[in-house]
């Protein structure tokens, strides 16, 4: 559980980002908090905003958007927006390696064997939004048995956090750190929050952030050596290596 002042900061910022999060417009502010002497950025979309999230691989033109700054030129002139980031490991050729889902059309098939990287790494897991709950995040395997409906669905690994324990493979005293992102759910489905750390992190701290400092139930790891996000609520928008699919929250912009 965690530390009582930590719970409370925690809960401050993250009814904060609630508030800020409801006006029509969609537009939700990310924040930074901290757990264990770790530094994060944090993006909480409730369910009110579902919507507004978006999925995206491929521009108007058929070909991989790669950046934020392609990403922003490819939305219509009357949204903006509000974060994004990387949402799951990718081949060569900036495709999904795993499951992708965008407006219910599948793009890639689910991937359920395991590998020798991070995505492989079983078990691992698919985030969901607007199926039978407003967010969820299902172990892969689970998921190709179930076959629920998304209206998005990304897949990669491993999974941060399932049913409220850390993935067995993570190590507390491991040495591979990297600046990590991914995404928790709440028990209730109703809040789905999109974590970044700020200085390279292990595992399992990044793990124990989702289910010591936010209470998620289950958590996915998005990626680590590319983690990127787009927040001009904490004036960032991070450049460098390419990435695949990508996902974000979208707004219209003010009149």
């Amino acid at each position: 559980m965690p530390r009582p002042d930590l719970s409370r900061r925690l809960a401050v910022a993250l009814g904060m980002m609630v508030a800020w999060a409801m006006p029509a417009s969609a537009s939700v502010r990310c924040d930074r908090v901290d757990h264990d002497g770790q530094g994060y950025v944090l993006c909480a979309v409730p369910a009110a905003q579902e919507p507004a999230l978006r999925l995206w691989q491929d521009g108007p033109d058929g070909r991989p958007l790669r950046n934020f700054a392609a990403l922003r030129r490819s939305l219509d002139g009357s949204e903006a927006l509000a974060f994004a980031m990387n949402a799951g490991m990718f081949h060569a050729d900036y495709r999904a390696v795993g499951l992708l889902v965008i407006d219910g059309e599948e793009l890639s098939p689910i991937v359920t064997g395991a590998s020798n990287d991070n995505f492989g790494m079983l078990p691992n897991g698919v985030f969901c939004s607007g199926g039978a709950r407003p967010f969820d995040v299902i172990e892969s395997r689970a998921f190709a048995d179930a076959r629920p409906e998304c209206r998005l669905a990304t897949q990669s690994g491993p999974m941060l956090v399932i049913e409220g324990e850390l993935h067995p493979r993570f190590l507390v005293d491991s040495t591979s750190r990297y600046i990590r992102n991914g995404v928790g759910v709440s028990a209730d489905g109703q809040t789905a929050w999109f974590a970044i750390s700020n200085r390279p992190v292990t595992f399992h701290e990044f793990g124990r952030f989702f289910r010591d400092g936010l209470g998620a139930r289950d958590a996915l790891y998005f990626d680590g050596s590319v983690s990127r996000l787009y927040a001009p609520s904490v004036n960032r928008a991070d450049f460098g290596r390419s990435m695949g699919p990508i996902i974000g929250l979208v707004g219209q912009t003010p009149d």
